[in-house]
């Protein structure tokens, strides 16, 4: 799946504004998309708060470090294939 930055920027802003209806600062959804980083983190932390809809933020960056733990993963298994 071949991404560019427009869609980058439009699941960027889904998570940010998902965390918004959640009712959380706008700062806080910025904060969690920065340190995610790809669009696939993003689309899975999009739809894990769309799904659990967790009430606590320690739940949400909880999250947020597995999938980049899982990111990181599967780079270095990448990596050391070459």
């Amino acid at each position: 799946m071949e991404m560019n930055n427009n869609t980058w920027s439009k699941t960027y802003g889904k998570l940010v504004d998902i965390l918004k209806e959640l009712g959380y600062q706008e700062d806080f959804g910025r904060l969690i998309a920065k340190n995610l980083g790809s669009e696939k983190t993003m689309v899975r932390m999009i739809a894990y708060l769309e799904n659990v809809r967790p009430k606590r933020a320690e739940d949400m960056v909880d999250e947020m470090l597995a999938i980049m733990e899982d990111r990181k993963r599967w780079i270095d298994k990448k990596e050391s294939e070459i």
